[in-house]
């Protein structure tokens, strides 16, 4: 695996560049000059900062496009021409592809960099740094781990387990091991961390929340669950943190808040935020700003007006099949997509805000997205610069805790009334401004409300039923452009099942075409023809030509 020699391990002292693209005083480290890894960790600061590079800078490949043109293209929430990309779209993505490959080396970067800290904390760091200090980190570390591994294992199937990657540097050729086994992985490192990392309580000093806790382990370990079907440690991992009081959400226990609230960068840590990458916004580190910034935006917004500093490419745009999933009424679609007339007075303040306009394709769909899309480093406390923006990228919210606690109690049926999971799933309708659910129903056909938009005759591709589910929906809406959504189609079926029947059934009922004409006109031109064996993504083939075990059928893991 070539990524083994790219790590970045005793070799602090370049950990130590990497973590100065962090932004804010509380990511200072000691000038690299000093550093040696005999003196580095030598009090409880330098030890708490260890893990501060975890948080951004090996996520940036991921971050760039990885993470969305995964979930958000293939997941079919958006759509683009771009060619770097779109094949994302049709899952006719090569292992020779770029960003397949940056996916790999991004996560096993953060895998590398984490297993650096696990490996040197406890001999590098004195006695006279406390042992909860030692562990709160190393928790930090194992947590980072096991987000890597979760992306690692649901992008690519089993992949190779690595606990200690400097082993690897000479002899890189290692094996894959089962999915089973790396789940298994993930959960003994969240135990690790939820056992370890610090209790907190999230409050309004937003620098007070930029690190991982405990109830953060807590949090992701239900997710997880979630994935395994493991409905009663889900529940209750999921209850945990909602018990905690140690998160809040915006608009129903914070009332000064609402959902766009979120996304705007003064919130970056928010009391609703678990878990979060880090992003510098345009801090230049070696007089670079690029790689250490977010650069999301750069990418969705539509034009330069919006950013100010000459991207907004608009190389990606919301299908019409996700802006069918949002009412008229719900307080997250213009917060999560804009369409003609949709004014946001946080974009361009100079100007007195933007407005969308009417008539303007964007990937053609005539709607660009707005989530993540913040507009001017003026917009935003003068912070930002070209491809690098300072807004968080949520990894894990505290509304997800509700919707996987209404998914656990159901536990697999197929409708529930029951009082706890109605309470839990309508805490975040209710958020939306919409009506509360008296009845959760999962995988039910309906017709499809949205035929007559392709005229009287409509394409013979264009499914006169489609498939409803009430939690899949949600989470649709809730997370849509947060690199979620393509998971939650693939585990439709159960954990560790790659025939993929119901997800199929889901992603070729999706409307991923464009429109055209005056008056516009959907043309219900794209729907899917896929077969489950290309909804998994394959290893990038420089790592095969590297590494020809990842070839071989996986091995057991030898667990320690």
């Amino acid at each position: 695996m070539k990524i083994f020699n790219k790590i970045i391990f005793g070799t602090v002292v370049t950990v130590s560049a990497l973590a100065t693209g962090c932004k804010k005083d509380y990511f200072n480290r000691p000038p690299k000059s000093s550093v040696t890894i005999g003196n580095f960790y030598q009090n409880a600061d330098q030890v708490n900062a260890a893990t501060n590079v975890l948080y951004s800078v090996p996520w940036f490949g991921w971050n760039t496009h990885v993470g969305w043109s995964i979930s958000e293209l293939s997941g079919g929430n958006a759509r683009s021409w771009s060619s770097d990309i779109s094949n994302f779209s049709y899952f006719t993505v090569a292992n020779t592809d770029r960003v397949l490959d940056a996916a790999w080396n991004s996560l096993y970067t953060e895998v590398a960099q984490a297993n650096a800290l696990i490996n040197t904390l406890p001999t590098a760091v004195p006695a006279s740094v406390s042992t909860a200090v030692v562990n709160n980190a190393l928790g930090e570390a194992r947590l980072w781990r096991a987000m890597a591994y979760f992306h690692l294992v649901r992008i690519y199937g089993p992949v190779p387990i690595i606990e200690n990657t400097s082993t690897n540097i000479s002899d890189y050729q290692v094996p894959r091991n089962p999915v089973a086994d790396v789940y298994k992985f993930i959960v003994n490192d969240l135990l690790f961390a939820e056992a370890n990392c610090t209790k907190k309580t999230r409050g309004t000093t937003y620098s007070a929340n930029i690190h991982v806790s405990s109830g953060s382990a807590s949090a992701m370990l239900a997710k997880v669950y979630l994935y395994m079907q493991d409905y009663t440690d889900a529940r209750a991992e999921a209850e945990k943190v909602i018990n905690s009081g140690e998160f809040k959400l915006y608009g129903v226990d914070l009332p000064g808040k609402q959902f766009s609230d979120l996304f705007l960068t003064a919130n970056n840590n928010n009391e609703e935020s678990i878990i979060a990458l880090q992003w510098a916004g345009g801090a230049a580190v070696n007089n670079n700003t690029y790689g250490y910034g977010n650069s999301f935006q750069a990418s969705a917004a539509v034009n330069s007006q919006i950013t100010g500093t000459g991207d907004g490419y608009g190389e990606v745009g919301p299908t019409y099949d996700l802006q069918d999933e949002y009412d008229p009424a719900d307080l997250r679609r213009k917060p999560t997509y804009m369409i003609a007339g949709d004014h946001y007075p946080e974009i361009d303040q100079a100007a007195g805000g933007y407005t969308f306009p009417s008539g303007l394709q964007v990937q053609g769909t005539y709607a660009g997205v707005k989530k993540y899309v913040v507009g001017t480093p003026a917009d935003n406390g003068g912070v930002g610069a070209a491809q690098s923006a300072a807004n968080n990228t949520y990894m894990l919210r505290y509304a997800d805790m509700f919707l996987i606690d209404a998914e656990a109690i159901m536990a697999g049926a197929t409708t529930s009334s029951d009082p706890a999971a109605l309470s839990a799933i309508n805490k975040i309708r209710t958020r939306a401004g919409l009506a509360p659910l008296t009845e959760i129903r999962r995988f039910y056909t309906v017709a499809n409300p949205n035929y007559a938009a392709y005229g009287p005759t409509p394409n013979a591709s264009v499914p006169k039923n489609i498939i409803k589910d009430d939690i899949i929906d949600e989470r649709r809406r809730e997370f849509a452009f947060e690199d979620d959504y393509f998971y939650d189609l693939m585990r439709a079926d159960g954990f560790n099942n790659t025939a993929h029947a119901m997800g199929l059934k889901l992603m070729t009922q999706q409307d991923r075409g464009t429109a055209g004409g005056t008056p516009i006109v959907r043309y219900g031109n794209q729907y899917l023809s896929v077969t489950a064996s290309q909804l998994q993504f394959q290893i990038p083939a420089v790592e095969l030509a590297a590494d020809p075990k990842l070839s071989d059928a996986p091995v057991p893991y030898v667990f320690k």
